[in-house]
């Protein structure tokens, strides 16, 4: 398959460079795609073409930290500071209609971004990471202690350890947390490598690391205000949840039962892992193009 032409903007702000990848047509409606951890903009790259054929133009912005110019010991790596980045790409870009879809740590920073900006928005798309907020799940409390086992990388990441770990042997845990996230993915080297220029260098990997960090500092404004927003009432754009049903790091079914507690759509691919969008883009393209076209205007 021919690549699709691409443009790299930069964007200054807070003392960074950040940087995104541009596709498409700036007439057609936007779709902004939030790549997570430890991922770059690259795990996109199936769904992209699948998105421009459907007349849409594409922004994949890399997280702050996941680039050099975005990377230093005197900023903010938590989930404010990137929903700030991207409502700042938006106007940079003029503010069009615009579809937000993020998967991993993107989902969490779109799912703000929603509940913030709610009238910006066109629809929000989660892939991997279900609806949070508006109460407690009791359907969900039978489903935590697999969930907590899964989670256990976190308290890792968390550790000020975790970045030597992460470039140690050309960043072979980070491959491994590929493996065991999507354990039916037989990912090439080549797909592995933007990942592994990120978690090799280890000023990046330390930023990566700190939004794990960021989660649970609760003598922190930020962080107080990141969890005030994570748990309000749902955003009332039109949401869908896709699940891959062999994900190693959220459970499938906790992501339905929260779907269905905030009345979102959901679908579950069943031979996808955690890197649905990269490892079946069309499967993930029959949900969610439905759904931009849904939710796009007439």
């Amino acid at each position: 398959m021919t690549s699709p032409p691409e443009e790299t903007l930069t964007l200054r702000r807070d003392g960074l460079e950040l940087s995104a990848r541009r596709f498409g047509s700036p007439e057609n409606p936007l779709v902004l795609l939030l790549h997570g951890f430890p991922d770059t903009p690259h795990s996109w790259d199936g769904l992209v073409p699948l998105l421009l054929d459907a007349g849409y133009q594409v922004l994949a912005p890399w997280l702050r930290g996941y680039t050099p110019g975005s990377a230093a010991r005197s900023a903010r790596y938590d989930l404010l500071a990137v929903s700030d980045d991207i409502a700042a790409w938006h106007d940079e870009l003029g503010a069009p209609p615009t579809h937000l879809v993020g998967h991993d740590w993107g989902a969490f920073a779109a799912m703000v971004l929603a509940k913030q900006q709610q009238r910006q928005w066109l629809s929000l798309t989660l892939l991997a990471i279900p609806p949070f907020g508006g109460g407690f799940a009791a359907r969900s409390l039978p489903l935590l202690p697999r969930q907590t086992l899964m989670s256990s990388y976190i308290p890792v990441m968390q550790s000020g350890a975790s970045p030597r770990l992460l470039v140690r042997e050309d960043a072979a845990f980070v491959r491994r947390l590929w493996r065991r996230w999507s354990p039916g993915w037989q990912f090439t080297d080549t797909e592995f490598a933007p990942t592994a220029r990120v978690f090799t260098d280890p000023m990046m990997a330390w930023a990566a690391t700190r939004y794990y960090r960021s989660l649970f500092t609760v003598h922190r404004r930020t962080t107080r205000d990141f969890l005030r927003v994570l748990l309000a009432p749902q955003s009332p754009l039109p949401t869908l949840a896709v699940a891959g049903l062999r994900d190693g790091c959220m459970s499938a079914t906790l992501q339905r039962v929260l779907s269905e507690r905030a009345g979102a759509a959901h679908a579950q691919l069943p031979d996808c892992g955690h890197f649905l969008h990269a490892e079946q883009p069309a499967a993930v393209a029959e949900h969610l193009l439905p759904h931009l076209r849904a939710a796009s205007p007439a």
